[in-house]
């Protein structure tokens, strides 16, 4: 199997390119793929000492934000690589990191040359990115390695025919940090017991939101201090079952609908005009024009104002789980203490679960189920109060991931933690 998985490999690197022609998402993987060295050749100081981050994608690098954000950036360097364009696309400029870029494809070859030229004092990697190229590297350089808010399912290589041989690669591990008791019960299954169930890290991260500022003037202007629903990251396939309740309720005076949907050019946006029958006010218009009054549904047709948005909503509802894409972060609502709505597939979502088992998550299968849950949330302040409530409770009995990581890294080394 280690001789299939180098061919799968090889075909990838080969392919990838070939297949790029095809798909933006590929292309851009391939292309950046191929800057790695010459971006990593120009940034790392061969003169510091360097803690390497490794997330999959975006989601995963807002996992480890908290973390990120307490790195001694005076003693140390960090070199954050991502997988997946979505991550890499995105945070390529973050202030958090001194160095981005992708991770090259998992090759003997190219993990050696990886691990020398970026030379990691402590490597931490996010959930469950485990390339065991990589970190059987890791383990022969004995570097300092761990996990942050992992994540060990049934469901997973390491427990099928084809994958266990790379569960040796685990020894690379110096500690893994877990979101949950079912992780830590399959990881000791494997026989590793090397680990802390601390929770998740987007607990921490969420729970930050609700201190900042979320103020935004034209918000404040467009709501009028109405009721509002926030459609967050949205597809067309949530949209299809909302779009008969947009419709039917242009024209209620009670409030009013945000949508931030998850693709922002140009053809989405229109497309998601062309389901809605009414006048629509875009975010980006709002330069030119004032907010018109009379409007009833603004789209946000930008990235980075959803969660400002939330914090002005009276129910949420996060998008992903009525297709295949896979749900957003619920999280991200659920900390404003308001009522979440989601899809039908979420089964590889724990965190949604447990949030609907407390009452403050509800899902819908059909149009039907979205018009009834959505009028209730809105007729009825005490049930929205109280499923809100416990939203935000959820989300405060959760935090402390991030503590507990700190906690570690400071006995490890000291210095690679600011202390405040």
């Amino acid at each position: 199997m280690k001789i299939l998985y180098r061919i799968i490999i090889a075909a990838a690197k080969a392919g990838l390119p070939l297949i790029g022609l095809f798909n933006k998402k590929i292309n851009l993987g391939a292309k950046g793929r191929g800057a790695t060295w010459d971006i990593l050749d120009q940034k790392v100081k061969k003169t510091t000492p360097k803690i390497w981050v490794h997330a999959a994608s975006l989601g995963e690098f807002e996992q480890v934000v908290p973390v990120l954000e307490k790195i001694n950036r005076e003693k140390y360097q960090v070199v954050l690589s991502f997988f997946s364009p979505s991550g890499f696309e995105n945070k390529k400029y973050t202030s958090l990191a001194d160095v981005v870029c992708y991770l090259p494809l998992d090759t003997r070859t190219n993990a050696q040359k990886f691990i020398k030229v970026v030379d990691p004092s402590l490597a931490i990697m996010v959930k469950y990115e485990f390339w065991p190229q990589y970190l059987n590297q890791l383990k022969l350089k004995k570097i300092h390695t761990i996990l942050v808010s992992g994540v060990f399912r049934e469901k997973m290589p390491f427990n099928s025919w084809y994958g266990k041989w790379m569960t040796p690669s685990l020894e690379a591990f110096s500690h893994f940090f877990l979101q949950d008791e079912h992780s830590l019960f399959h990881l000791k299954n494997l026989g590793y017991t090397n680990a802390t169930v601390s929770g998740d890290t987007r607990f921490d991260r969420a729970s930050q939101l609700i201190e900042r500022s979320n103020h935004l003037d034209f918000l404040d202007e467009f709501l009028s201090n109405k009721k509002c629903l926030v459609v967050g990251s949205s597809w067309p396939e949530d949209i299809s079952v909302m779009k008969n309740w947009l419709n039917s309720n242009s024209q209620n005076e009670d409030y009013k609908v945000i949508i931030a949907p998850h693709e922002v050019h140009s053809n989405a946006i229109k497309q998601l005009i062309d389901q809605l029958d009414h006048p629509v006010q875009l975010y980006s218009e709002i330069e030119k024009n004032k907010v018109v009054e009379e409007t009833t549904t603004l789209i946000i047709d930008s990235i980075g104002k959803l969660t400002l948005a939330y914090s002005y909503a009276s129910i949420a509802y996060v998008g992903g789980a009525m297709g295949t894409k896979g749900l957003h972060n619920i999280l991200e609502a659920a900390t404003f203490g308001i009522p979440v709505v989601i899809g039908k597939n979420y089964e590889k979502f724990p965190e949604a679960g447990k949030l609907e088992d407390l009452g403050g998550l509800f899902s819908i299968k059909n149009k039907q189920e979205f018009n009834e849950i959505i009028n209730k949330l809105f007729e009825d302040d005490y049930l929205r109060d109280k499923t809100g409530m416990i939203s935000g409770h959820w989300i405060n009995s959760n935090t402390g991931a991030t503590r507990l990581i700190l906690n570690y890294l400071k006995e490890y080394n000291e210095d690679m933690v600011v202390h405040n």
